[in-house]
């Protein structure tokens, strides 16, 4: 769990200035293979989604301002993308519980699967910095765009995997 608890600094006290391509895993860079486990406790292999169609990784936490700002432009991108990009919020294990989290959707539902980073896996595998951070895939598996924060433009980095 080392570096998780900057993680939670680092996503409320995030410079507006920190948006896409400026942290995390290099733009070009192959999916790392990483094992988290879905809101039951089963573990959840994400190679199952990358490389199969375009993808949206969010790191995402029940108590993220940023993440909370994020919502309505992720929802609005699901919505617009969810046929032909998987989306997938990754919960931190920051102040958090899988048990945390299925409270948190009962009142606040996502339209696309939570899972959860139980041992901090994807946090490292993927470099991420803060919640909020983004990461998208393109159909191959290949990241093409991460970011960070409230102000991200998802739907172009989207269009950069869909082509519309």
């Amino acid at each position: 769990m080392k570096g998780l608890g900057l993680l939670a600094v680092l996503a409320v006290a995030m410079p507006p200035w920190l948006g896409a391509q400026d942290i995390g895993l290099a733009v070009g860079t192959k999916a790392p293979g990483v094992v988290v486990d879905d809101l039951d406790g089963k573990p959840v292999d994400l190679g199952r989604y990358v490389g199969k169609q375009p993808m949206l990784l969010e790191f995402w936490a029940t108590w993220c301002p940023l993440c909370k700002a994020l919502e309505p432009t992720l929802k609005a991108a699901h919505e617009r993308y969810g046929g032909t990009v998987q989306f997938v919020a990754i919960g931190v294990g920051v102040n958090e519980t899988p048990a945390s989290i299925r409270r948190h959707l009962a009142d606040h539902p996502l339209p696309f699967p939570v899972l959860f980073d139980t041992r901090g896996a994807a946090v490292r595998a993927y470099q991420a910095p803060t919640t909020s951070y983004i990461v998208v895939l393109d159909g191959a598996g290949k990241v093409t765009y991460t970011g960070a924060g409230a102000e991200q433009d998802v739907v172009a980095a989207l269009r950069g995997v869909v082509g519309n």
